[in-house]
């Protein structure tokens, strides 16, 4: 009896027909992006921009509704860039919001990753009652 194509013992036998066929299969995984598939920090920014601009350009700081808008904010951002299709990245979006009240701020963070594959972008955007800081992170999943 003649063993099955691509058999678990990987034997080649006679077949009423010939030689069965075995087949190879390449592994899958891909260890980087394809030039096409990179995390582009410009596009990135400008969804941002558009996003941020958008939502907040005629929003005043009114104390109770902010975190409906951090959170509409990060989920737009984040549909958004998903939609770009780049294959195998993980995405992080951190919105940060608050009333400008004439203090200064600082946003900053700090992460371990591999320098050709991943990436990140930011925006800033400031009315006159409203500070909004976004940051999008793209990690290549190997």
């Amino acid at each position: 009896m003649a063993a099955a194509a691509g058999s678990a013992s990987g034997a080649a036998t006679e077949g009423a027909l010939g030689p069965d066929v075995i087949y190879k299969y390449e592994p899958t995984y891909r260890l980087k992006p394809a030039e096409d598939d990179k995390f582009r920090p410009s596009v990135v920014k400008a969804i941002c921009k558009e996003v941020v601009d958008g939502f907040l350009k005629e929003r005043e700081w009114k104390g109770d509704e902010e975190t409906v808008w951090t959170r509409t904010l990060a989920d737009e951002i984040r549909t958004r860039v998903k939609a770009l299709g780049l294959p195998r990245y993980k995405f992080v979006v951190q919105v940060s919001l608050g009333e400008v009240r004439g203090q200064g701020v600082r946003v900053a963070s700090r992460c371990l990753w591999d320098t050709d594959t991943d990436n990140h972008a930011s925006y800033s955007f400031r009315s006159d009652s409203v500070w909004c800081s976004v940051m999008v992170f793209g990690l290549y999943a190997e």
